[in-house]
């Protein structure tokens, strides 16, 4: 492992011996000045192969309010709704159209069924917006105004979109910004079997419809509104996700398995053979932030690095996220040495350190230090507290229950991780001891639960929370399973060595009412300082206000923790746990 502490000079920069050239996360200088001051925009329709028409911006480069008429490398996004401005302060791919000055040309088209363009939206991220991609790729490396480099970039259901992209390898595709995507499709939506996101993805009514960007020449909006009118037949896509419980569900919506067909990883064979490069990003505050890292995993033998923050869904406030992307694109598109893909693999920010946060750097993923180390469930008796510790339980038989109750109430657009909705009073609460010093955990926690339970498929959460000494606490990450899909087995890809639940119909075996049966999952990745003065805590619960199923009402789960049903926390410690030296699994 190759760890280096970035400090905040990572964002803000610090005084260097040449200050001409900076190339580091965050900062750069002196390797690509800013040539053009003003951009000019056109918008017109693209005829696909099947004859839809794909509503398209160009953004280029002008002097004097004409484009410059010179051949440029191509940056593009495969959208839902061209000049989506929401949170552009904040967000790098919303930024995207300022590298025009540093001579670029800058497309976004908007999706069949989404925006002003035609056509009907058969799933999300399918095998049709594949090929149109593949068609809008070599036609932009063919215009006049193209070098015949392309790059593609997005975030969320874009970022799916970029990946999918690259699925079908068009030749003139070199470089691909992405973050906040789903490698697996289930497993970003059916997270331990459970629909449980804030959202389904992106469905608009005619009204919403009509209220998108016209193309040029589109004034009175006749065309807009015939664009609307086909988009009465997109796929509902709350319906497909609530329509496939099992991964391989079929979908008599749009005819396949669509887990399966919507899913980047499903081509991951295509992508390697690309040879494209791949820059990932992602959030500590992100649902999708394993799918990031799985993905990398699997990239392995194309050029790739990855960066993750602070941050929520496709939003890096604090982090020039622009920068990355234009240092990326600057070597892959126009050849420019500024050192980019020589830096470590993974850059992360650590949350929770005094100097919060702090910037560090890895060749690998997890680093090489982070190593396992159980802490156990205990259930010291009657009246005595909840507890996590290093010694394993010794007494024949302990137990705790807990009512299922309904979920604290949180409001929309709620980042997992906000303090204003834990679930630690709707759980039970397994207690770690106070830390005499700080403590790193980087990695994927892991969680081995014995449960038993009044209904046959329990759904079970699990939150990991820092609390200080005042008895605060913070939610630093979480995982969940359902319980008839517990099943573990090889997976089809490298999933990071992690618990994989196939969640396939067959697998599905309900629980028997007071059976305990084991469930083994991660929770999502983390790198934070637990600091001394603070303990760490486990809350479990069998609700979550992210689940879409409503509370079994009278449910009653059980936690199980003795010799017989060893429940534990697996903790990936980046600094020597207390207690003792640190093991592997």
């Amino acid at each position: 492992m190759k760890a280096l502490i970035l400090g905040l000079a990572l964002l803000a920069g610090t005084a260097a011996a040449d200050e001409a050239k900076v190339s580091r996360p965050g900062q750069y200088s002196g390797y690509s000045p800013a040539l053009y001051t003003e951009r000019v925009t056109s918008s017109f329709y693209f005829k696909t192969r099947d004859g839809v028409r794909l509503a398209m911006d160009v953004h280029r480069p002008a002097v004097n309010g004409k484009p410059v008429e010179q051949a440029f490398p191509v940056v593009w996004q495969h959208s839902v709704a061209r000049r989506f401005a929401t949170d552009q302060k904040f967000s790098g791919v919303a930024q995207m159209p300022l590298l025009t000055q540093y001579g670029y040309v800058v497309v976004e088209v908007d999706r069949r069924g989404a925006g002003a363009s035609f056509g009907s939206r058969r799933g999300y991220n399918d095998r049709t917006e594949a090929r149109d991609a593949y068609e809008i790729t070599e036609w932009l490396a063919r215009q006049p105004w193209s070098t015949g480099k392309v790059g593609v970039y997005g975030c969320s259901n874009t970022g799916d979109a970029a990946m999918h992209a690259v699925s079908l390898m068009p030749p003139s595709l070199k470089a691909v910004f992405a973050g906040c995507f789903s490698w697996s499709k289930y497993d970003g939506f059916m997270r331990g079997g459970i629909l449980a996101n804030w959202g389904s993805g992106v469905d608009r009514t005619f009204e919403d419809d009509l209220k998108n960007l016209p193309v040029d020449g589109d004034a009175d909006r006749t065309l807009l509104r015939q664009a609307a009118e086909d988009h009465r037949t997109n796929t509902p896509l709350a319906s497909l996700w609530r329509g496939m419980p099992y991964r391989d569900s079929w979908s008599d919506l749009v005819g396949t398995r669509f887990w399966t067909e919507g899913s980047s990883g499903t081509y991951r064979a295509a992508l390697a053979r690309s040879g494209v490069a791949f820059y990932i990003f992602g959030g500590w505050e992100d649902d999708f932030r394993r799918e990031g890292l799985v993905a990398m995993a699997n990239l392995a033998s194309n050029p790739r690095k990855y960066v993750i923050g602070p941050w929520q869904h496709c939003r890096n406030p604090g982090f020039d996220l622009l920068v990355e992307a234009h240092r990326f694109y600057d070597h892959w598109l126009k050849g420019v040495d500024n050192g980019v893909m020589q830096e470590p693999t993974y850059t992360y920010s650590t949350q929770g350190a005094a100097e919060a946060p702090r910037w560090q750097q890895s060749s690998q993923w997890p680093p090489a230090a982070s190593r396992l180390q159980a802490l156990h469930l205990r259930v010291p008796g009657q009246g005595a507290g909840l507890r996590l510790d290093a010694r394993a339980e010794t007494k024949q038989a302990a137990s705790v229950k807990l009512g299922v109750a309904t979920p604290i109430a949180c409001p929309a657009g709620w980042s997992p991780l906000a303090p204003t909705c834990l679930q630690s009073d709707n759980g039970l609460r397994f207690e770690g001891e106070a830390l005499a010093a700080d403590v790193e955990i980087t990695g994927h926690p892991l969680l081995r639960l014995w449960v038993s339970s009044t209904e046959p498929d329990p759904h079970v959460f699990a939150y990991l929370e820092d609390v200080d000494a005042q008895g605060r606490a913070t939610m630093v990450t979480d995982g969940r399973l359902k319980a008839s899909l517990r099943a573990v087995k090889t997976p089809p890809y490298d999933f990071l060595g992690l618990p994989w639940t196939r969640s396939l119909e067959e697998d599905h075996q309900p629980l028997q009412p007071g059976v305990p049966v084991e469930l083994k999952f991660d929770l999502l990745p983390l790198s934070h300082v637990f600091r001394a003065g603070h303990h760490w805590r486990l809350t479990v619960t069998g609700s979550d206000p992210r689940d879409r199923r409503p509370v079994q009402q009278g449910a009653q789960l059980t936690v199980h923790a003795d010799v017989q049903h060893p429940s534990a926390l697996q903790l990936p410690f980046a600094t020597a746990p207390p207690g003792g030296p640190r093991v592997s699994p």
